[in-house]
């Protein structure tokens, strides 16, 4: 595709030659010819002089004598690049029913699905089109896929899950696996059946070896947009809004309510029925455990707005300082005490 091809489609703009044909998409240090590269961080600007790449997206023209693509958000553009570029995931998936599947008689797939090896999928369960469901995947009974999902191997999914449209779940993870939940009587810890579902809305992402649990009673909901990463834990009755970012290994305790756009940076922890306003961001290893406010940042544990988090952190890296400060005081007062008498 030309360069200038590729600009009209991103909403860019050609300072240098349009006409250079692009083939691949590469970082600054790897790119070579006919590779599109992008800068969207001023710590690889060094690297412009240096760079073999047919063009790069850039928010401005840069002073070194090369092909750029222009846009107020590069890598956005990069993003867009990608997918006009290269292929689609599971672009190699055609569709077709492989014989190594047990697929129950009243189970009811759409058009130009693809299902591999050793899929099973159980009764009652409505596959939209343009499914890809890959080799190992398990789907229960009575479940729900809407049009253009993607279930990576060995996906799990339980009975009566609802999933929306376009929605991507990477390998090894399970949805709708029970909640904990157990109630004590005389010394022994009996099971609360979890009889709830799971519900996915559209244009959801799940990263590899996530649990989602089923609702002990309701739904345990993905809002629309959300994108979650590798390791995550969700448990039974949270309800998550639209547009959330859930890093690795985040864990989200049971009958927790967190708004649209929410941030939950890696390994943060959130302590059940909570509600988390929209527009929160809760740091990498931060532990939340009491009130936020809507569109506020915190860090910490327990959780503090970022400002005052920074001042104690600031404090405490002085602690050993000021200890030696407070001892010498002390020996100077009791050295004052003592003399006293004697004047």
């Amino acid at each position: 595709m030309k360069l200038r091809a590729l600009a009209e489609t991103l909403g860019g703009a050609v300072v240098g030659d349009g006409d250079i044909e692009i083939t691949r998409i590469s970082t600054l240090e790897s790119a070579g010819a006919g590779d599109l590269a992008f800068l969207a961080n001023s710590r690889y600007e060094s690297q412009l002089a240096a760079t073999k790449a047919a063009a790069v997206i850039v928010d401005a023209p840069r002073s070194h004598q090369l092909n750029y693509l222009i846009h107020p958000n590069p890598y956005f553009a990069f993003c867009q690049a990608l997918k006009v570029i290269s292929p689609a995931p599971g672009h190699r998936l055609h569709p077709g029913i492989s014989s190594l599947t047990s697929i129950d008689p009243d189970v009811t797939l759409g058009e130009n699905a693809h299902v591999g090896n050793f899929v099973e999928i159980a009764s009652g369960t409505k596959i939209g089109d343009n499914c890809k469901i890959m080799t190992g995947a398990v789907i229960g009974r009575n479940c729900e896929l809407g049009n253009n999902c993607l279930i990576y191997p060995n996906v799990t999914i339980y009975d009566d899950t609802v999933i929306g449209n376009n929605v991507s779940i990477h390998a090894g993870t399970v949805i709708g696996s029970d909640g904990f939940g157990y109630a004590q009587d005389k010394g022994t810890h009996h099971k609360v059946y979890q009889i709830g579902r799971v519900r996915i809305e559209d244009d959801v992402e799940i990263g590899a070896n996530c649990t989602v649990d089923r609702a002990a009673l309701g739904e345990t909901i993905i809002g629309a947009g959300t994108k979650i990463d590798n390791l995550v834990q969700i448990a039974h009755n949270v309800k998550i809004g639209r547009g959330c970012l859930i890093v690795s290994q985040v864990g989200i305790a049971g009958s927790t309510t967190i708004g649209n756009y929410v941030v939950l940076a890696g390994q943060a922890g959130i302590v059940g029925h909570l509600n988390i306003p929209d527009r929160v961001t809760i740091a990498a290893q931060a532990g939340v455990s009491g009130t936020l406010k809507e569109g506020t940042i915190y860090a910490g544990s327990p959780q503090r707005e970022l400002k005052e988090f920074k001042i104690l952190e600031a404090h405490l890296s002085r602690l050993p300082e000021k200890m030696a400060e407070l001892k010498r005081l002390k020996a100077e007062v009791e050295d004052l005490k003592k003399r006293l008498p004697e004047s």
